[in-house]
């Protein structure tokens, strides 16, 4: 029996599981990021995390007198957009800059002048955005490598660097049509020698360091396959990978993601697609979502008022719910403003009015997927901490008019560990 180990580098921490080829989760292990400073984060200490997540799903295993040394496969997923710069040692030279930090107005100028129109890889929070300052930030130039959160992973599993996957590198301008980098992104003052070789996920990139696997406890001849981001391993673990797969999360942020056979990119109103395997994993993310209801309600609040909720009636309220002006998806503008009026007295029918206004935004979003040629769903999945609330879901089937389901198995780790049986090659 062979077992496949996910890793899941999280915004909160890292999280680990092993499956076996039948798609059965036998063990998990959680550990929470040291804390740091957003604006001085040391990637190592990440590193230092993953040992011990992997160290204890292994005592997991050995409890349930499995045998990990069966574990023969090992892919990693990492936050989209976070990016660090290491030297030849691997040794990170700069700090990381996380998938959320914005503010880079200098370096999206660069880049507005360079790239085509509508580019993905544009924007003051793009990855590449990112990547410019930390070239900036590099005074004495060592770095040799330019690193997603997940390429610093895999590198030190492999002690070898200069590796990336499809997925991650889309945002930072990978031209995935092409198979290369785009000549324009040079001319931005990205180093091309700093760029990773991107692979398809799954593809085999070698086997684990015999002396990293001597001190995880690993099988020495465990073989590591190029990953994906966090977002697209929560699809691959909440769904059955088949056309017309649908998942929705209800996070602070409303995304949604199908699976179809045809790429699809519209950037005008935000949506883009990945690659995985000979299918494309088509998505796009509002500003949307539990943020807006954090905003105006608590966690308690929610929960009570949810109840004197009649799902199967209209508020008759027309919202557009955002916490602040500016909209990605399914329409991408920054000027838009949020439609919050009018507003009741009654708290309840405020509430009423906000799940219903989300609801029709997820709507308009796989229809605008749909309206390009992917499949509208006849079953979506839902993850995030939306998906335990049932009114809300009820809401949803009303306005969506399909059949709407929470996910099982949600951890990102989860889907991680499927990917060398789904795509491995």
């Amino acid at each position: 029996m062979i077992l496949s180990l996910g890793i899941d580098i999280g915004t909160s921490g890292v999280k680990t599981a092993t499956l076996n080829t039948g798609g059965e989760v036998l063990s998990t292990s959680s550990i929470k990021h040291i804390y740091q400073n957003s604006d001085k984060i040391n990637p190592s200490i990440w590193w230092e995390t993953v040992k011990k997540a992997i160290k204890l799903n292994l005592i997991y295993l050995k409890k349930k007198r499995i045998n990990f040394i069966k574990i023969e496969k090992l892919a990693v997923d990492g936050t989209s957009g976070t990016v660090l710069l290491a030297d030849e040692n691997l040794q990170p030279v700069t700090r990381a800059l996380m998938y959320n930090a914005t503010g880079f107005v200098k370096e999206a100028r660069i880049i507005e002048k360079y790239s085509p129109e509508y580019h993905i890889a544009k924007g003051q929070n793009s990855t590449l955005a990112r990547a410019l300052r930390l070239i900036n930030e590099d005074k004495n130039r060592n770095a040799k490598y330019l690193m997603h959160q997940a390429d610093f992973i895999v590198a030190n599993l492999l002690k070898k660097g200069g590796l990336s996957d499809e997925n991650n590198t889309l945002k930072l301008g990978y031209g995935i049509n092409k198979n290369g980098w785009p000549e324009w992104i040079m001319k931005t003052g990205l180093k091309k020698k700093l760029l990773p070789k991107v692979y398809p996920v799954g593809t085999h990139l070698g086997k684990i360091d015999e002396i990293i696997a001597k001190e995880l406890g690993l099988n020495e001849k465990t073989d590591i396959y190029a990953g994906t981001t966090d977002s697209n391993a929560g699809f691959l673990a909440s769904s059955t990978f088949k056309i017309g797969s649908a998942v929705t999360s209800l996070g602070s942020t409303l995304t949604v993601k199908v699976l179809s056979e045809i790429q699809i990119e519209d950037s005008n109103i935000g949506v883009y697609s990945h690659k995985l395997g000979k299918y494309w994993l088509v998505g796009g993310a509002s500003n949307t979502g539990g943020k807006v209801l954090k905003k105006y309600f608590s966690k308690n609040q929610i929960i009570n008022l949810s109840k004197e909720i009649n799902p199967n009636n209209s508020s008759g309220l027309e919202y557009y719910p955002l916490a602040n002006i500016g909209e990605r998806f399914p329409e991408n503008n920054p000027e838009r403003k949020p439609q919050l009026i009018p507003r009741p007295k009654d708290e309840t029918l405020f509430l009423h009015g906000l799940l219903e206004g989300m609801a029709k935004i997820e709507k308009k979003s796989y229809e605008a997927i749909h309206q390009l040629g992917g499949s509208f769903p006849d079953h979506i999945i839902t993850v995030g901490g939306g998906s335990k609330n049932l009114v809300w879901e009820k809401i949803r089937m009303r306005i969506i008019k399909t059949q709407i389901s929470s996910g099982k198995n949600v951890e990102a780790a989860v889907g991680t560990a499927k990917i060398p049986f789904l795509f491995g090659n």
